[in-house]
């Protein structure tokens, strides 16, 4: 399998996610904002970082990248897209996800490391046993999920991770951002699409990235969606 990391102007994760992902034994590659094929690709992360400066919105201007019809045109083939931090941000403002990504409640950079819950959706891009829990750190100013319908989204299958204390509990103290209901990352109906504000790229090295290897389990998800 080879994933295409896109890179935007302003994108600063998109290095480190090639890196986890080849750390990994995956292989990855980066593919610019500009290019218009996505041949030879089978999955696509979209990376943290500031695209085009996040003018207007955070991903407002990004999403009208040419590379951005490919990745609409790659989601609807049943291609696994994985959006992270900014990347999140994208596939909202595409329509690729549910919902939007405002500033953080109290306003302020959160740069640490959290802890969620693995939900129980029936489409979730992660496999990984509900009610489990995964470390992994965030580094965002507006990383807040907001969505008009939480209802709908649960009886989708579409919540993939909740904010949550230590022990997997989710709590309101647990949410750093006040997110929605202490959402954290979503996929689309058909469980292909997932859009996620913590980093799993910088938590895959126990010896180096917290001590977590947790986002090993979301990067490595990637495959498993391919092969469905």
């Amino acid at each position: 399998m080879t994933v295409g990391v896109i890179q935007f102007p302003g994108s600063n994760d998109d290095r480190d996610a090639v890196g986890a992902m080849r750390y990994l034994g995956i292989d990855a590659r980066l593919i610019w904002h500009q290019e218009t094929s996505l041949e030879g690709i089978d999955a696509i992360v979209l990376p943290g970082g500031f695209s085009y400066g996040d003018y207007l919105r955070c991903g407002a201007i990004a999403r009208f990248a040419p590379v951005m019809r490919e990745v609409r045109a790659f989601a609807e083939r049943g291609g696994p897209v994985l959006g992270i931090c900014n990347g999140f941000q994208i596939l909202c403002e595409a329509g690729l996800l549910p919902g939007a990504l405002v500033r953080n409640a109290g306003l302020s950079f959160i740069c640490r490391p959290v802890t969620m819950r693995v939900e129980d959706g029936q489409r979730s891009f992660l496999d990984a046993p509900a009610g489990s829990a995964l470390t992994i750190p965030i580094k965002h100013g507006e990383g807040r999920y907001v969505v008009d319908d939480v209802a709908a989204l649960e009886g989708n299958g579409q919540i993939v991770l909740r904010y949550a204390n230590a022990d997997g509990v989710v709590m309101p103290e647990a949410n750093p951002n006040g997110s929605t209901d202490g959402i954290a990352a979503v996929c689309n109906a058909a469980g292909n699409v997932m859009g996620l504000m913590p980093h799993p790229e910088h938590a895959v090295d126990p010896e180096l990235d917290f001590g977590s290897a947790d986002g090993a389990i979301v990067l490595r998800a990637l495959a498993a969606v391919h092969a469905r």
